[in-house]
């Protein structure tokens, strides 16, 4: 995953249909929010 190449994400119960497009930057910062608990 680079900036070129975003890493995706869809709904596994809607393969075919669209797909959320993420920085890698973008991706870690949600991931360390969820790790602190930004969201409970």
């Amino acid at each position: 995953m680079d900036d070129a190449s975003p890493g995706r994400v869809r709904d596994s119960k809607d393969p075919d249909g669209p797909a959320l497009a993420f920085t890698p930057a973008a991706w870690q910062s949600f991931v360390t929010a969820v790790r602190a608990g930004d969201f409970d």
